[in-house]
């Protein structure tokens, strides 16, 4: 309704905060994509800001946020020089949650905890080189601290903290709560990353945690350096902050519409018999050969819709952007997957011929993080 009255671009206030409001693809790509520089700066979000204050790939800026994301994008795509793929890890995920599956025998269950333990479990394989069993008691506690927190940053105090925190800050709130329950999950992390260290052989290196210790070193004499622990630990709990839940959820809704609408799953069924068969698990290179399979899974993932509004970025100088000046350090947001220009599907009967007619122009809509489609793809 603001946008029909005022436009695709305008401003909000957060309590006192002007924040001014990105709408549709074309807006945002404007921005994120031929504005990139000057729209790269990362908004702050109140009640997680005391737990990265800036540091870790996530929430840096400037430089320190080019270095990590530079060096994060290099290692998690080939980290270890030849060892096993993310795809690897994935596929074999996949195959640890078919076995869980099938231990219910059939019967009703609640599929959150495991596909929580499923997504993170890829999470970890990659950054700390192992993987937990479902019920490894450190693992769960791990879950279960995320599980909270993620619960708590939902809430209605949480939203009216982010508001008014300048004051609220100072109170007890569930602020103070997901604080100690990251902090808690920190901690965690800083134990792997000391085990790293003692078993640490710079010419094998085993993961992400391994990859960035090699490079502390040959950086320690750098007293400007962006790789010391408090960017490693923050780095880390970003990577399961932002990968864990949404793409877990993304799952559970997955297999709540493919159970609402049969007649499309029976479809993806047929199609994943011809190209994959019985005898192989999925790869990611299927997935080209599988279009209905894919318009499935992007149709889920818009329809899902994790995050309506996207997570806040500032510009870094004042940018002048379709006839309105943004003064540096403003915040700005971005809402754009249910606009009626870009996503023409007709939600309530998940129809996917329109959606394969325009595939190459609704695949470039999708260039985020490859890692999630990928974990969609060879799970679901």
């Amino acid at each position: 309704q603001l946008r029909d009255k005022y436009g695709d671009v305008f401003t909000v206030y957060l309590g006192s905060r002007p924040v001014v409001m990105l709408c549709g693809t074309e807006a945002i790509r404007e921005a994120l994509v031929d504005q990139a520089e000057a729209f790269s700066g990362r908004g702050k979000i109140a009640v997680v800001d005391q737990v990265f204050q800036g540091y870790g790939v996530a929430f840096a800026n400037g430089e320190r946020w080019k270095v990590l994301r530079r060096f994060s994008l290099a290692t998690m795509k080939d980290f270890g020089m030849g060892k096993r793929s993310v795809e690897d890890r994935i596929q074999e995920e996949a195959q640890c949650l078919v076995e869980e599956l099938r231990k219910s025998q059939g019967a009703l269950q609640d599929p959150t905890i495991i596909f929580h333990s499923t997504t993170a479990n890829v999470i970890c394989s990659i950054i700390l080189g192992k993987r937990f069993d479902y019920r490894d008691p450190e693992f769960v506690k791990l879950l279960d601290m995320f599980y909270q927190s993620f619960a708590l940053i939902s809430s209605f105090s949480s939203q009216v903290f982010e508001f008014f925190s300048d004051i609220l800050k100072y109170f007890p709130g569930t602020h103070r709560q997901v604080y100690r329950n990251l902090q808690e999950v920190k901690d965690f992390i800083g134990l792997s990353v000391e085990k790293h260290r003692e078993t640490l052989d710079p010419s094998t290196p085993r993961d992400f945690i391994d990859a960035y210790l090699i490079r502390m070193d040959k950086e320690k004499s750098n007293p400007e350096s962006e790789f010391h622990q408090q960017n490693l630990l923050n780095t880390m709990l970003a990577l399961f902050f932002g990968g864990t839940e949404t793409t877990s959820t993304t799952l559970r809704y997955g297999f709540l519409l493919l159970l609402k609408y049969p007649h499309i799953t029976e479809k993806v069924h047929k199609e994943i018999d011809q190209v994959i068969g019985l005898h192989r698990p999925p790869a990611l290179n299927d997935r080209a050969k599988m279009p209905y399979t894919d318009a499935v899974i992007h149709e889920i993932q818009r329809f899902g819709d994790l995050l309506p509004i996207g997570l806040p970025h500032v510009v870094n100088k004042d940018t002048q952007f379709r006839g309105y000046i943004i003064p540096k350090v403003r915040p700005t947001r971005q809402t754009h997957l249910s606009s009626v220009e870009s996503w023409v599907l007709l939600i309530s009967t998940l129809e996917l011929l329109l959606f394969l007619s325009l595939r190459p122009l609704v695949s470039n809509c999708f260039q985020g993080g490859v890692g999630k489609g990928m974990a969609m793809f060879l799970i679901l």
